[in-house]
């Protein structure tokens, strides 16, 4: 079952800069090739260790580790919004989360596993999604979101660090 495309009111405004770049309306299938592409572009260069783009930014395995921490928090927040979760879902600070871990000092292969892992534990649950679960609504962070607003996050907000990166790190 397709997701469709959010409206606006279904996620936060600060990620509408982000899913603007989502093409298409069905989440699953976009989060089913990002997934294959960041594998891929990332595998590709190795165990980049210490890789950054300014002083006091992160490294390239913290973005990932990054991308890993929002996922499954993004994927936790939708998980709530399709079960009628009735309580409001806290926000989270990435900064202390990334500095809260060790990302740098794993392999690149060892964050690419988990990012796997991630991604197919996300894709199986929004896959066995009804018209209805996607549609559902809760309070997240302070705002109003619907469960596929949240999963077009996730993939805005990886397009967002995917572009930060080819530009960046690797460019």
């Amino acid at each position: 079952m397709k997701s469709g495309r959010p409206e606006r009111g279904e996620y936060a405004d600060y990620a509408q800069s982000d899913i603007d770049y989502v093409l298409g309306d069905d989440a699953v299938a976009v989060l089913r090739a990002q997934g294959e592409h960041v594998v891929a572009l990332l595998s590709s260069l190795g165990n980049v260790d210490g890789l950054t783009y300014a002083p006091g930014k992160w490294t390239l395995k913290e973005v990932v580790g990054h991308l890993i921490d929002d996922e499954r928090i993004f994927a936790y927040r939708a998980l709530c919004v399709a079960r009628r979760e009735p309580r409001p879902l806290p926000g989270f600070e990435e900064n202390d989360y990334v500095a809260a871990t060790h990302f740098e000092q794993r392999t690149m292969d060892s964050l690419l596993d988990e990012y796997r892992s991630v991604r197919a534990a996300s894709l199986a649950f929004f896959t066995a999604l009804t018209e209805e679960e996607w549609l559902r609504r809760g309070m997240v962070n302070g705002y109003e979101a619907s469960v596929r607003g949240l999963a077009f996050h996730v993939a805005g907000h990886e397009l967002h660090h995917l572009r930060t990166v080819n530009e960046r790190y690797l460019g």
